[in-house]
Order: structure tokens, then C-alpha cells, then sequence
């Protein structure tokens, strides 16, 4: 097994506190609002904590598999979070998992940087480039910079 690390960083207008309830806490109530992709996010398991596992849940007809992550580390103080994909369309012959920490941090704008890194954990002798993860990432991106919108333009959630 090899691991195969990426690093990734966004820049919002959003504050740390807001981003992270919206993409970390609360992605049940504010996920399905900011993607039409995304019917529901559920825990299938535990409370929303560390052990927990989420379900996202794609919209009917879509061709992605519902994506199970479980939450193992949570820092509601820090803003850190750290999960791991444990099924979904990024688990397949090559990968055996996606491990994600995520940190929000201020910017100097009264804002936030969202910093990822994410490790992709082969099988076997599997070779991971960046394109071949190219697609995931610019939808989780995507995601991300939507989820933010959403929180400029309804400055009440996740207040």
C-alpha cells in the first residue's frame, strides 16, 4: 500500500466558524440546499462525532454511488476536522480509502482559508497521479465554493 498525498486551499468570505458548521457539523442542513447533486446527508451512524459515519445521498438518476465518511477527529474549537472516506466512487481497485484534514483558518479579511490535504491510501502497487483524482477534487471544490455563496447570501445560517 502507498499513500498518495494533495494539498488544496480555498479562500472565502465566509468566517472559519461558518464554513466548518456548514461543510463539518451541518452539512445535513446546508449540503442538499447548495447542490442540486446532493439529495441528503445522513449519519448513518453514531451522533455526528468522532466515530460517526455520514451518508451524502445523490440526487435521483445520478450516476455517483452514496459516499460514506467517518468522522475521526473533531476540533469544533479549532476548526479542524479530520475523515475518512471509507465508500463511494473514489474507492475502487486502486484506492482503499481518502483520508481528509481539513483546517479552517482566518484570513486577514475577516474571511477564511480552508486548507485540505487529502491521502489517498492504495492497494497493492497502485500509482496515484493528481489527474486521476482531478474530477473528485474539482467537484468537492465546487461544493465548497458553493456551500460559501450560500452563506454570503443567507447570513443568518449557520450563524
Amino acid at each position: 500500500m502507498g499513500v498518495f498525498s494533495f494539498v488544496h486551499e480555498l479562500k472565502t468570505n465566509v468566517s472559519p466558524k461558518r464554513l466548518f458548521k456548514a461543510l463539518i457539523t451541518e452539512p445535513h442542513d446546508v449540503l442538499p440546499k447548495v447542490s442540486p447533486s446532493i439529495k441528503s446527508v445522513v449519519t448513518v451512524q453514531g451522533d455526528g462525532g468522532v466515530g460517526s459515519i455520514n451518508q451524502t445521498n445523490f440526487a435521483d438518476g445520478s450516476p455517483a454511488k452514496p459516499m460514506k465518511n467517518r468522522v475521526e477527529f473533531l476540533d469544533t474549537q479549532n476548526y479542524v476536522s479530520k475523515i475518512t472516506l471509507i465508500e463511494g466512487d473514489a474507492i475502487d481497485d486502486k484506492v482503499e480509502k481518502v483520508c481528509y484534514e481539513m483546517k479552517f483558518e482566518d484570513s486577514k479579511d475577516g474571511g477564511c482559508v480552508l486548507k485540505i490535504n487529502s491521502d489517498y491510501h492504495t492497494k497493492g502497487d497502485a500509482v496515484l497521479k493528481e489527474e486521476d483524482i482531478k474530477a473528485g477534487t474539482d467537484y468537492a471544490i465546487g461544493i465548497y465554493k458553493a456551500c460559501a455563496d450560500y452563506l454570503v447570501a443567507n447570513p443568518h445560517v449557520c450563524a
